[in-house]
């Protein structure tokens, strides 16, 4: 009987560290696809299993970045999203960009996504957890993996390598929501109140 009451002692103390991630309460814990040192690693089969946020499109193929970019988190995240207006801590967006693939339908000139060229993750950390970690900073883990190398983070330091394209949306904590309909609608609501 011992046994099984130290067992459910831990199942309560992991689910509540659990829900204390997807609430947006810090815990100063683990963060989730992260080493101890703040290696990043690639989440995986976010396509298949987390919720799709929205795309972006660049046709422009002379452009930064061009390609069609799709958007990820975990439903947890974006429930707490919803909740607050901000991503919680450990909160994970992937972006998914592809190769712009064309042609001539009965419909008229189409695009679609191709290859995949890289993914791009930010981890939200709330706790400032790797202040010497040069792919930690402003309140977010950063990495790029390419397409076909999602072992090894890309991106030596954030600040040369991903943070540049973010500036922008400096004021929506480096997230351009107003191109996620599902965070769009919250961040105008709070904006109003």
């Amino acid at each position: 009987m011992r046994r099984v009451i130290r067992g459910s002692a831990v199942l309560v103390l992991v689910a509540g560290g659990l829900f204390g991630v997807a609430s947006g309460q810090g815990t100063k814990g683990p963060l989730p696809f992260v080493d101890s040192d703040g290696t990043i690693h690639f989440p995986g089969r976010v396509r298949d299993e987390w919720v799709h946020l929205g795309s972006w499109g660049s046709a422009d193929l002379n452009s930064a970045d061009p390609g069609q970019h799709d958007v990820y988190t975990q439903p947890e995240s974006l429930e707490a999203y919803r909740k607050t207006g901000k991503f919680p801590d450990g909160a994970v967006l992937v972006k998914e960009v592809r190769k712009i693939e064309s042609a001539y339908m009965t419909t008229g000139p189409v695009t679609w996504a191709g290859d995949e060229v890289l993914w791009f993750v930010l981890i939200k950390d709330a706790e400032g957890r790797f202040p010497g970690n040069d792919n930690w900073g402003e309140g977010w883990g950063w990495a790029l993996f390419n397409a076909g190398a999602t072992e090894k983070n890309a991106s030596a330091n954030f600040r040369a390598d991903c943070l540049g394209c973010h500036i922008p949306a400096r004021e929506t904590d480096w997230i351009y929501v107003q191109g996620y309909p599902s965070l769009r609608a919250v961040h105008e609501q709070s904006a109003h109140e």
